[in-house]
């Protein structure tokens, strides 16, 4: 049995996450770099806040680095790690291959960068019912994007606020369920195009180390074993389309069995579930200890 990592995206962070890493000493030094990054205490911000790019980025690497730096030595070897949308820059966290500083300062520097790119403000929707063909006519005809590929009925579509809510409409008339994000940006599509050149060198000044186990790319579910391709892979996803769908399978080609999502949240483990119904995953975000969660990993790889 193999051990797989899930490292989510933005999105699900909120005030009530913390309580998994209550009294987590090991934590601390991730929350410093935190508060450093960024001037917030992240104990003490409201909802709203942890929703603004330039905090909810770092904000979710940093809880993903806390909840590693705490289990991390006490969980079997990892066999590939897997990251949605700013959740792979986590992964490379996880793996090593960048220290937890650099972590969160990219990611701020990425929640910048792309606030920057699209000043009017975007929008993302979640579309499932509709097959992607579909989905790229209604994109095509609204002026917006697929951003991420969940599964082949599960999209999510990005661009100017009103193009992808007339988009969401016609698609809710078809029959699909349409769901609007918390995120104000148009991730993952050409409208970030500007980011990736300055992302790019800010990830080439970073200081490298091969990842101790592969990450699979975002865009196209490819692991990547060395610091380049990782930097490429990290700066095209800016601009380019998330095929969450290909790094499930890709987990599984890798040979992973188990998969552990680092939270905050359970949506990556609820899509492994539902894609592939016989490999066990769970999220952090599940447990009411951390205690709990190495007895679940210990249980299934045994």
């Amino acid at each position: 049995m193999s051990l797989g990592l899930l490292c989510p995206g933005q999105g699900d962070q909120s005030p009530g996450m913390f309580g998994v890493l209550a009294r987590c000493g090991e934590a601390q030094p991730i929350w410093d770099i935190f508060v450093r990054e960024t001037g917030c205490d992240p104990f003490a911000l409201t909802a709203e806040e942890m929703q603004v790019n330039v905090v909810a980025q770092p904000l979710v690497c940093a809880f993903q680095l806390a909840v590693w730096a705490a289990i991390g030595d006490r969980l079997p070897q990892v066999h590939a790690l897997a990251g949605y949308s700013v959740g792979e820059l986590a992964a490379y966290g996880c793996a090593g291959a960048l220290s937890p500083q650099d972590v969160v300062a990219l990611a701020r520097r990425r929640a910048k960068l792309m606030d920057e790119a699209f000043r009017g403000g975007g929008a993302m929707l979640a579309l499932r019912g509709l097959d992607r063909a579909t989905v790229r006519a209604l994109c095509d005809r609204h002026g917006v994007e697929i951003a991420i590929v969940n599964a082949d009925d599960r999209l999510v579509v990005g661009g100017a606020p009103a193009a992808v809510a007339a988009c969401g409409e016609e698609a809710q008339a078809r029959g699909a369920k349409a769901t609007p994000l918390a995120i104000h940006i148009p991730s993952h599509t050409s409208l970030m195009q500007t980011a990736v050149a300055p992302f790019g060198l800010a990830l080439d000044q970073a200081e490298w180390k091969r990842p101790s186990a592969p990450v699979l790319a975002g865009i196209s579910g490819a692991p990547v074993f060395a610091p380049g391709p990782a930097r490429e892979a990290l700066a095209a996803q800016l601009a380019e389309t998330i095929d969450w769908a290909a790094c499930l399978d890709g987990l599984r080609e890798r040979g992973c069995t188990v998969l552990l999502e680092l939270g905050p949240g359970a949506g990556l483990s609820r899509m492994a579930r539902d894609r592939m119904p016989d490999m066990p995953a769970r999220s952090v975000a599940e447990f009411n200890s951390l205690d709990g969660v190495l007895d679940w990993v210990s249980r299934q790889i045994a």
